[in-house]
Protein backbone atom coordinates (compact mmCIF):
# COMPACT_ATOMS: atom_id res chain seq x y z
CA UNK A 1 0.00 0.00 0.00
CA UNK A 2 1.28 3.48 -0.88
CA UNK A 3 2.52 5.38 2.21
CA UNK A 4 0.36 8.21 3.51
CA UNK A 5 1.27 11.55 1.93
CA UNK A 6 1.86 13.47 5.15
CA UNK A 7 2.78 16.67 3.32
CA UNK A 8 -0.60 16.69 1.57
CA UNK A 9 -2.39 15.87 4.84
CA UNK A 10 -0.56 18.64 6.68
CA UNK A 11 -1.28 21.22 3.98
CA UNK A 12 -4.98 20.36 3.86
CA UNK A 13 -5.39 20.37 7.64
CA UNK A 14 -3.52 23.66 7.95
CA UNK A 15 -6.07 25.20 5.60
CA UNK A 16 -9.19 23.54 7.04
CA UNK A 17 -8.72 22.53 10.71
CA UNK A 18 -8.54 25.45 13.17
CA UNK A 19 -5.67 25.10 15.61
CA UNK A 20 -3.77 22.57 13.53
CA UNK A 21 -0.01 23.01 13.31
CA UNK A 22 2.27 20.74 11.27
CA UNK A 23 4.50 19.05 10.40
CA UNK A 24 2.94 15.58 10.64
CA UNK A 25 4.52 12.25 11.47
CA UNK A 26 2.32 9.25 10.61
CA UNK A 27 2.34 5.74 12.02
CA UNK A 28 -0.02 3.14 10.54
CA UNK A 29 -1.88 0.92 12.98
CA UNK A 30 -1.41 -2.76 12.14
CA UNK A 31 -4.01 -5.51 11.96
CA UNK A 32 -7.00 -3.65 10.54
CA UNK A 33 -8.72 -5.14 7.51
CA UNK A 34 -11.16 -2.36 6.65
CA UNK A 35 -10.14 1.30 6.58
CA UNK A 36 -6.42 2.04 6.98
CA UNK A 37 -5.86 4.02 10.18
CA UNK A 38 -2.90 6.19 11.18
CA UNK A 39 -1.69 7.93 14.32
CA UNK A 40 -0.72 11.49 13.39
CA UNK A 41 1.76 13.22 15.67
CA UNK A 42 2.27 16.98 15.39
CA UNK A 43 4.28 19.37 17.59
CA UNK A 44 1.13 20.24 19.56
CA UNK A 45 -1.36 17.37 19.26
CA UNK A 46 -1.94 13.70 18.44
CA UNK A 47 -4.72 12.82 16.00
CA UNK A 48 -5.98 9.69 14.28
CA UNK A 49 -6.62 9.64 10.52
CA UNK A 50 -8.92 7.02 9.02
CA UNK A 51 -9.23 6.69 5.23
CA UNK A 52 -10.76 4.50 2.59
CA UNK A 53 -8.39 1.87 1.15
CA UNK A 54 -7.09 2.19 -2.41
CA UNK A 55 -8.45 0.30 -5.38
CA UNK A 56 -11.91 -0.46 -6.69
CA UNK A 57 -14.37 -0.83 -3.80
CA UNK A 58 -17.83 -2.35 -3.54
CA UNK A 59 -20.66 0.14 -3.43
CA UNK A 60 -21.30 1.39 0.14
CA UNK A 61 -18.18 -0.35 1.47
CA UNK A 62 -15.56 1.44 3.61
CA UNK A 63 -17.86 4.38 4.25
CA UNK A 64 -15.62 6.69 6.28
CA UNK A 65 -18.13 9.46 5.70
CA UNK A 66 -20.75 7.52 7.68
CA UNK A 67 -18.22 6.64 10.38
CA UNK A 68 -17.50 10.32 10.87
CA UNK A 69 -21.16 11.29 10.92
CA UNK A 70 -22.31 8.73 13.48
CA UNK A 71 -19.44 9.29 15.90
CA UNK A 72 -19.93 13.05 15.78
CA UNK A 73 -23.65 12.52 16.50
CA UNK A 74 -22.85 10.37 19.54
CA UNK A 75 -20.60 12.96 21.19
CA UNK A 76 -23.02 13.80 24.01
CA UNK A 77 -24.58 10.37 24.58
CA UNK A 78 -23.86 7.42 26.89
CA UNK A 79 -21.92 5.80 24.04
CA UNK A 80 -18.20 6.61 24.37
CA UNK A 81 -16.58 7.76 21.11
CA UNK A 82 -13.52 9.72 20.08
CA UNK A 83 -13.89 13.45 19.39
CA UNK A 84 -14.41 14.03 15.68
CA UNK A 85 -12.58 16.96 14.08
CA UNK A 86 -13.07 17.11 10.32
CA UNK A 87 -14.04 15.06 7.27
CA UNK A 88 -12.27 15.42 3.91
CA UNK A 89 -14.32 14.15 0.98
CA UNK A 90 -11.89 15.50 -1.64
CA UNK A 91 -10.23 12.39 -3.07
CA UNK A 92 -7.50 14.44 -4.73
CA UNK A 93 -5.80 15.20 -1.39
CA UNK A 94 -4.49 11.69 -0.62
CA UNK A 95 -6.42 9.59 -3.14
CA UNK A 96 -9.42 8.78 -0.94
CA UNK A 97 -11.79 10.43 1.56
CA UNK A 98 -10.55 10.54 5.16
CA UNK A 99 -11.46 11.97 8.53
CA UNK A 100 -9.54 13.21 11.55
CA UNK A 101 -10.38 12.44 15.17
CA UNK A 102 -8.63 12.76 18.50
CA UNK A 103 -6.38 10.00 19.72
CA UNK A 104 -7.99 8.25 22.71
CA UNK A 105 -5.54 6.59 25.04
CA UNK A 106 -6.67 3.17 26.15
CA UNK A 107 -6.18 -0.55 25.90
CA UNK A 108 -7.80 -3.19 23.76
CA UNK A 109 -8.22 -6.90 24.29
CA UNK A 110 -7.73 -9.03 21.20
CA UNK A 111 -8.44 -12.23 23.15
CA UNK A 112 -11.83 -12.29 24.94
CA UNK A 113 -10.32 -14.57 27.60
CA UNK A 114 -8.17 -11.55 28.62
CA UNK A 115 -5.38 -13.70 30.11
CA UNK A 116 -3.57 -10.80 31.81
CA UNK A 117 -6.59 -9.86 33.95
CA UNK A 118 -8.09 -11.26 37.15
CA UNK A 119 -11.55 -12.90 37.22
CA UNK A 120 -13.16 -9.80 38.83
CA UNK A 121 -11.59 -7.57 36.17
CA UNK A 122 -12.81 -9.83 33.36
CA UNK A 123 -16.31 -9.84 34.83
CA UNK A 124 -16.29 -6.04 35.01
CA UNK A 125 -15.02 -5.69 31.42
CA UNK A 126 -17.82 -7.92 30.08
CA UNK A 127 -20.38 -6.04 32.16
CA UNK A 128 -19.15 -2.78 30.63
CA UNK A 129 -19.30 -4.35 27.17
CA UNK A 130 -22.92 -5.27 27.91
CA UNK A 131 -23.73 -1.78 29.20
CA UNK A 132 -22.27 -0.03 26.16
CA UNK A 133 -24.14 -2.34 23.78
CA UNK A 134 -27.44 -1.51 25.48
CA UNK A 135 -26.52 2.19 25.36
CA UNK A 136 -25.94 2.01 21.59
CA UNK A 137 -29.36 0.48 21.08
CA UNK A 138 -31.02 3.03 23.38
CA UNK A 139 -29.59 6.09 21.58
CA UNK A 140 -32.30 8.68 20.93
CA UNK A 141 -32.34 8.90 17.14
CA UNK A 142 -34.22 12.19 17.12
CA UNK A 143 -31.91 14.01 19.56
CA UNK A 144 -28.82 12.79 17.75
CA UNK A 145 -30.16 13.60 14.30
CA UNK A 146 -29.79 10.00 13.16
CA UNK A 147 -33.38 9.27 12.12
CA UNK A 148 -32.30 9.05 8.48
CA UNK A 149 -29.03 7.19 9.12
CA UNK A 150 -30.45 3.99 7.64
CA UNK A 151 -33.41 2.97 5.49
CA UNK A 152 -36.72 1.85 6.93
CA UNK A 153 -38.29 -1.54 6.42
CA UNK A 154 -37.32 -5.04 7.50
CA UNK A 155 -33.66 -4.86 8.52
CA UNK A 156 -32.94 -8.56 8.08
CA UNK A 157 -34.52 -8.68 4.64
CA UNK A 158 -32.30 -5.79 3.64
CA UNK A 159 -29.18 -7.21 5.25
CA UNK A 160 -29.57 -10.73 3.87
CA UNK A 161 -30.05 -9.32 0.37
CA UNK A 162 -27.07 -6.99 0.76
CA UNK A 163 -24.61 -9.57 2.05
CA UNK A 164 -25.75 -12.23 -0.40
CA UNK A 165 -24.94 -9.76 -3.17
CA UNK A 166 -21.61 -8.77 -1.62
CA UNK A 167 -20.62 -12.41 -1.11
CA UNK A 168 -21.52 -13.26 -4.69
CA UNK A 169 -19.51 -10.29 -5.95
CA UNK A 170 -16.36 -11.43 -4.09
CA UNK A 171 -16.79 -15.21 -4.28
CA UNK A 172 -13.60 -17.07 -5.20
CA UNK A 173 -14.72 -20.70 -4.89
CA UNK A 174 -17.83 -22.83 -4.65
CA UNK A 175 -18.96 -23.29 -1.03
CA UNK A 176 -22.14 -25.43 -0.71
CA UNK A 177 -22.51 -24.63 3.02
CA UNK A 178 -22.69 -20.92 2.28
CA UNK A 179 -25.22 -21.48 -0.48
CA UNK A 180 -27.40 -23.54 1.88
CA UNK A 181 -27.09 -20.98 4.69
CA UNK A 182 -28.13 -18.13 2.40
CA UNK A 183 -31.16 -20.13 1.27
CA UNK A 184 -32.22 -20.88 4.88
CA UNK A 185 -31.92 -17.25 5.95
CA UNK A 186 -33.84 -16.09 2.91
CA UNK A 187 -36.71 -18.41 3.89
CA UNK A 188 -36.74 -17.55 7.62
CA UNK A 189 -36.66 -13.74 7.77
CA UNK A 190 -38.53 -12.80 11.00
CA UNK A 191 -41.46 -10.44 10.97
CA UNK A 192 -40.58 -6.82 11.66
CA UNK A 193 -41.20 -6.31 15.41
CA UNK A 194 -40.93 -2.53 15.26
CA UNK A 195 -37.48 -2.23 16.84
CA UNK A 196 -35.39 0.26 14.88
CA UNK A 197 -32.23 1.36 16.63
CA UNK A 198 -28.69 2.38 15.93
CA UNK A 199 -26.62 -0.76 15.35
CA UNK A 200 -22.84 -0.84 15.37
CA UNK A 201 -22.50 -3.64 12.84
CA UNK A 202 -19.18 -5.06 14.12
CA UNK A 203 -19.60 -5.08 17.89
CA UNK A 204 -16.97 -7.20 19.62
CA UNK A 205 -14.48 -6.81 22.44
CA UNK A 206 -11.49 -5.86 20.27
CA UNK A 207 -13.46 -2.93 18.84
CA UNK A 208 -13.74 -1.38 22.30
CA UNK A 209 -11.09 0.79 23.91
CA UNK A 210 -10.85 0.65 27.71
CA UNK A 211 -9.35 2.91 30.34
CA UNK A 212 -5.61 2.09 30.61
CA UNK A 213 -5.92 1.37 34.33
CA UNK A 214 -9.58 0.42 34.71
CA UNK A 215 -12.58 -1.32 33.20
CA UNK A 216 -14.48 1.67 31.80
CA UNK A 217 -14.95 1.78 28.04
CA UNK A 218 -13.50 5.05 26.73
CA UNK A 219 -14.30 4.62 23.01
CA UNK A 220 -16.19 2.35 20.64
CA UNK A 221 -14.16 1.92 17.45
CA UNK A 222 -14.79 0.92 13.82
CA UNK A 223 -18.27 2.20 12.91
CA UNK A 224 -17.89 1.34 9.24
CA UNK A 225 -20.87 -1.06 9.19
CA UNK A 226 -23.17 0.99 11.43
CA UNK A 227 -26.69 1.80 10.33
CA UNK A 228 -30.25 1.87 11.64
CA UNK A 229 -31.63 -1.60 12.03
CA UNK A 230 -32.44 -4.36 14.45
CA UNK A 231 -30.48 -4.50 17.73
CA UNK A 232 -30.32 -8.29 18.02
CA UNK A 233 -27.83 -8.40 15.16
CA UNK A 234 -25.21 -6.75 17.40
CA UNK A 235 -26.13 -8.95 20.36
CA UNK A 236 -25.90 -12.13 18.30
CA UNK A 237 -22.55 -11.01 16.90
CA UNK A 238 -21.09 -11.07 20.41
CA UNK A 239 -22.37 -14.60 21.04
CA UNK A 240 -21.10 -15.70 17.65
CA UNK A 241 -17.61 -14.35 18.31
CA UNK A 242 -17.36 -16.17 21.64
CA UNK A 243 -18.10 -19.48 19.92
CA UNK A 244 -14.98 -19.17 17.78
CA UNK A 245 -11.66 -20.90 18.61
CA UNK A 246 -9.64 -19.32 21.42
CA UNK A 247 -6.77 -18.49 19.06
CA UNK A 248 -5.16 -15.27 17.84
CA UNK A 249 -7.22 -15.33 14.64
CA UNK A 250 -10.38 -16.93 16.06
CA UNK A 251 -10.62 -14.53 19.01
CA UNK A 252 -13.25 -16.73 20.65
CA UNK A 253 -13.87 -18.67 23.84
CA UNK A 254 -14.46 -22.18 22.50
CA UNK A 255 -13.29 -24.71 25.11
CA UNK A 256 -12.55 -22.02 27.72
CA UNK A 257 -13.78 -22.50 31.30
CA UNK A 258 -15.64 -19.22 31.44
CA UNK A 259 -16.87 -19.51 35.02
CA UNK A 260 -13.34 -20.12 36.34
CA UNK A 261 -12.06 -17.04 34.51
CA UNK A 262 -14.87 -14.73 35.62
CA UNK A 263 -16.36 -14.61 32.11
CA UNK A 264 -20.08 -14.64 31.37
CA UNK A 265 -22.16 -17.37 29.81
CA UNK A 266 -24.07 -16.58 26.62
CA UNK A 267 -27.34 -16.85 28.53
CA UNK A 268 -26.21 -14.43 31.25
CA UNK A 269 -25.02 -11.85 28.72
CA UNK A 270 -28.32 -11.98 26.81
CA UNK A 271 -30.41 -11.84 30.00
CA UNK A 272 -28.49 -8.85 31.40
CA UNK A 273 -28.81 -7.04 28.07
CA UNK A 274 -32.58 -7.56 28.11
CA UNK A 275 -32.74 -6.33 31.72
CA UNK A 276 -30.79 -3.21 30.86
CA UNK A 277 -33.08 -2.37 27.97
CA UNK A 278 -36.26 -3.39 29.77
CA UNK A 279 -37.32 -5.87 27.09
CA UNK A 280 -38.76 -9.38 27.21
CA UNK A 281 -36.62 -12.52 26.74
CA UNK A 282 -35.71 -13.04 23.08
CA UNK A 283 -37.46 -15.76 21.10
CA UNK A 284 -36.00 -17.41 18.01
CA UNK A 285 -32.46 -16.31 18.76
CA UNK A 286 -31.06 -19.00 16.44
CA UNK A 287 -32.00 -16.90 13.40
CA UNK A 288 -30.02 -13.91 14.66
CA UNK A 289 -27.06 -16.17 15.45
CA UNK A 290 -27.16 -17.88 12.04
CA UNK A 291 -27.37 -14.45 10.40
CA UNK A 292 -24.28 -13.29 12.31
CA UNK A 293 -22.24 -16.26 11.10
CA UNK A 294 -23.45 -15.66 7.56
CA UNK A 295 -22.59 -11.98 7.54
CA UNK A 296 -19.14 -12.59 9.01
CA UNK A 297 -18.48 -15.21 6.33
CA UNK A 298 -19.46 -12.66 3.68
CA UNK A 299 -17.26 -9.98 5.26
CA UNK A 300 -14.24 -12.29 5.43
CA UNK A 301 -14.81 -13.34 1.85
CA UNK A 302 -14.52 -9.67 0.91
CA UNK A 303 -11.31 -9.41 2.97
CA UNK A 304 -9.92 -12.45 1.15
CA UNK A 305 -10.84 -11.01 -2.26
CA UNK A 306 -9.16 -7.67 -1.45
CA UNK A 307 -6.04 -9.54 -0.32
CA UNK A 308 -5.95 -11.53 -3.55
CA UNK A 309 -6.44 -8.33 -5.54
CA UNK A 310 -3.68 -6.54 -3.61
CA UNK A 311 -5.99 -3.95 -2.02
CA UNK A 312 -6.07 -5.22 1.58
CA UNK A 313 -4.63 -3.17 4.45
CA UNK A 314 -2.74 -6.31 5.59
CA UNK A 315 -2.76 -8.82 2.68
CA UNK A 316 -1.12 -11.73 4.53
CA UNK A 317 -3.56 -11.49 7.42
CA UNK A 318 -6.41 -11.02 4.98
CA UNK A 319 -5.64 -14.37 3.37
CA UNK A 320 -5.46 -16.06 6.78
CA UNK A 321 -8.82 -14.59 7.76
CA UNK A 322 -10.27 -15.73 4.45
CA UNK A 323 -9.57 -19.31 5.48
CA UNK A 324 -12.33 -18.95 8.10
CA UNK A 325 -15.12 -18.42 5.55
CA UNK A 326 -16.06 -22.14 5.33
CA UNK A 327 -15.97 -22.43 9.14
CA UNK A 328 -18.38 -19.54 9.60
CA UNK A 329 -20.68 -20.97 6.93
CA UNK A 330 -20.75 -24.37 8.66
CA UNK A 331 -21.32 -22.77 12.06
CA UNK A 332 -24.19 -20.75 10.62
CA UNK A 333 -25.85 -23.90 9.33
CA UNK A 334 -25.45 -25.50 12.77
CA UNK A 335 -27.01 -22.47 14.42
CA UNK A 336 -30.16 -22.89 12.35
CA UNK A 337 -30.86 -26.04 14.35
CA UNK A 338 -30.01 -24.66 17.80
CA UNK A 339 -31.96 -22.81 20.48
CA UNK A 340 -30.60 -20.39 23.06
Amino acid sequence: MTPLDTDAVSAWLTAHLPGFHGPVDAHKFSGGQSNPTYLLTTPTHRYVLRRKPPGVLLKSAHAVEREFRVQRALADTAVPVARMHILCEDETVIGAPFYIMDEVKGRTFDAPAMPALTPPERHAIIDEMNRVLAAIHDVDLIKTGLTEYGPSGNYYRRQVDRWCAQYTATQTEDLPEMTALMAWLDAHIPEDDGQRTLVHGDYRLDNLLFDPQGTTCVAVLDWELSTLGHPYADLAAVIMQWSMPATREGRGLAGVDRAALGLWSDEDFIARYCDRRGIAPIEGFNFYLAFSYFRMAAILQGVKKRALDGNASDPARGLRLGEYVPEFARAGLSATKETL
